[in-house]
């Protein structure tokens, strides 16, 4: 009996906050790309508000090189704007290599869906859907997310790993491991989700994500304002 209620009291403190008041204290999150343990770039996300406004814009730059010769690149920039809790519209633009990608995505209030335009992606989809952007842990409760570059929606499978100690820029941190991985994984690797995430309960914040593909990629928090 007293571990049921025990159960029931840490599942309504964790709802008692919305998503969003998670991140009130924060005004930047930088995160340094490395690819086979080389910095190759940055993801910047700078957080704004106004009232019951919350606006986070991403900042994404990288390049891969071979024998001095760029094989690789993206650089785009993105816009979240959320009303209270609820995403009320996502819109974005990615130059990789020399190819152009977009979203543009609105929440309908009549209909209670996402109508999203996008480069690889148009058409409603759920609000239960996450954009997959990595300031935000929610991605690790949610069944699917959108693709903050082209818009396409897939379904993912969040799985905890092990309670874990990580070092990262002379801090150490207390973390959930976490593997994420698309539904069906029979998907062509260079679509479908394979992440390892940890995730630091303390602050709210992603800590790192690692992923194989062309090389072993890290995104590394190094640090917060």
């Amino acid at each position: 009996m007293k571990k049921i209620l025990i159960i029931i009291i840490i599942l309504l403190s964790s709802n008692v906050l919305a998503h969003i008041d998670h991140y009130k204290k924060y005004n930047k999150i930088v995160m340094e790309i490395f690819r086979n343990g080389e910095l190759i770039g940055y993801n910047y996300y700078f957080f704004t508000r106004k009232g019951d406004e919350t606006i986070i814009t991403n900042e994404i730059k990288f390049s891969v090189k071979l024998l001095g010769a760029t094989i690789f690149q993206v650089e785009g920039y993105g816009e979240e704007k959320y009303i209270k809790d609820q995403l009320i519209s996502y819109n974005s633009k990615t130059l990789q290599n020399d190819k152009e990608k977009f979203v543009n995505l609105v929440f309908d209030k009549n209909k209670q869906k996402f109508i999203i335009k996008g480069s690889s992606y148009s058409g409603e989809a759920s609000i239960n859907n996450i954009v997959g952007n990595w300031w935000s842990h929610k991605i690790l409760q949610s069944n699917s997310q959108i693709s903050p570059i082209s818009g396409s929606i897939k379904e993912q499978v969040v799985t905890f790993i092990a309670k874990e100690k990580i070092d990262l820029y002379g801090k150490t941190y207390e973390v959930d491991h976490f593997k994420l991985r698309s539904k069906n994984m029979s998907l062509p690797k260079d679509k479908r989700l394979d992440f390892d995430i940890w995730y630091d309960p303390e602050s709210s914040q992603i800590i790192k994500v690692s992923y194989s593909r062309m090389g072993d990629w890290e995104y590394r928090l190094k640090n917060f304002e």
